[in-house]
């Protein structure tokens, strides 16, 4: 049990997967925890289980007067947000064809704009008593291969914007990057290119690092010391990529 008791987190993506696991493991350190996601009766359930100190808000990153009710009800239930969870994505890989089109355009408003609208909305609750930002990113935001050129796009650019804004909040505002490499989530299940997720299916099968895994590096980066200048983990396992 960390010290954290009347801290706030802000969850976007919090119906499954890392969002979820985090959601777990911030409610056990002591967080509030504010759940946002399109599916609210996953996020529903999943506060009833966490208890007092969780609510669920259904919320959709691309849709910024969305994202402000949502901080409305954060600001008025739970007195702001302290911590913002920039989890919400999309992993919609497959080769670059004009029939993939409605695929990059979602990614991009999820995986990048969605981030950058929900931080904007969130920043001034943020900055009011000295909050963080952990935006979740990936390898694939350092390193492109053939098949997940739009994906990596979203990813390389939230890592510049994360870059930039870190220079431009500190200190009121610490933000954190975090690059994982494949972890067992249901992603790959939403590609709608046929053949790629068949092969990205079977190959998550294979995967060792779960959401936990990554929750439990969320919920350290968020207990150093904010004097640190930790502003990015890279968990890339060997021969793992997105």
């Amino acid at each position: 049990m960390s010290n954290n008791e009347t801290r706030t987190a802000v969850i976007t993506g919090a119906s499954s997967g890392i969002g979820e696991a985090t959601a777990r493991a911030l409610a056990a350190d002591g967080y509030r925890v504010a759940l946002l996601a399109r599916r609210v009766d996953r996020i529903t359930a999943l506060a009833e289980e966490l208890g007092k100190g969780a609510i669920a808000i259904e919320a959709d990153v691309t849709n910024r007067d969305s994202i402000v009710a949502a901080a409305g009800r954060v600001q008025e239930e739970m007195g702001g947000a302290d911590v913002l969870i920039n989890n919400a994505g999309v992993m919609l890989l497959g080769p670059f064809t004009a029939e993939q089109h409605d695929d990059y355009r979602h990614m991009i408003d999820v995986n990048l704009l969605g981030a950058i609208t929900t931080t904007e909305v969130f920043l001034e609750q943020l900055k009011e008593d000295g909050g963080d930002i952990i935006n979740i990113s990936s390898v694939a935001g350092v390193r492109a291969r053939a098949g997940n050129g739009v994906y990596a796009a979203t990813k390389f650019g939230l890592n510049g914007w994360s870059e930039s804004l870190r220079q431009e909040l500190l200190p009121d505002v610490r933000v954190t990057v975090i690059e994982p490499g494949a972890v067992a989530t249901e992603l790959p299940n939403h590609i709608t290119h046929a053949a790629t997720r068949q092969g990205v299916v079977e190959a998550y099968r294979q995967v060792e690092v779960t959401p936990d895994d990554i929750a439990e590096v969320i919920a350290f980066a968020l207990s150093r010391p904010r004097r640190l200048a930790l502003h990015e983990i890279l968990l890339r396992p060997a021969g793992q990529e997105l």
